[in-house]
């Protein structure tokens, strides 16, 4: 099983509207997955339109990929090189440590990631 960045089993990040790469929920990653969606997010507004401003919009619906176009609130695994660089701009959305998949330590600190924590007692 995936560890989470907190040591611990990956936990489940959404599954409405149904995220990760494999579309099970979870923020899990593999060899197919060339933009490493392992940061579980909850998104923000600032998030949407910073994200859409670089080129990936991820409001708009898409039924052709069966996305169905992402709201502020809803929870979805990023990208970890867009989480990194919204955490430089300034508009990084919260994440879920416990959902968060442990390879996030790769690019992003610990405590960077605590400091936008949702879940974090």
């Amino acid at each position: 099983m995936a560890k989470n960045v907190l040591g611990g089993n990956l936990e489940s990040c959404g599954t409405d509207p149904m995220t990760g790469f494999f579309r099970d929920g979870c923020c899990h990653t593999g060899a197919d997955d060339v933009g490493i969606h392992i940061v579980c997010a909850e998104l923000t507004a600032e998030f949407l339109e910073f994200s859409r401003r670089r080129g990936n919009d991820l409001v708009t619906p898409m039924p052709q990929f069966g996305f169905p176009g992402l709201n502020p609130g809803d929870r979805w695994c990023l990208c970890v090189e867009r989480w990194k660089e919204a955490l430089e701009a300034g508009v990084a959305p919260p994440v879920m440590l416990e959902a968060t998949h442990i390879s996030t330590l790769e690019f992003v600190s610990l405590e960077d990631l605590k400091a936008h924590a949702l879940d974090l007692d």
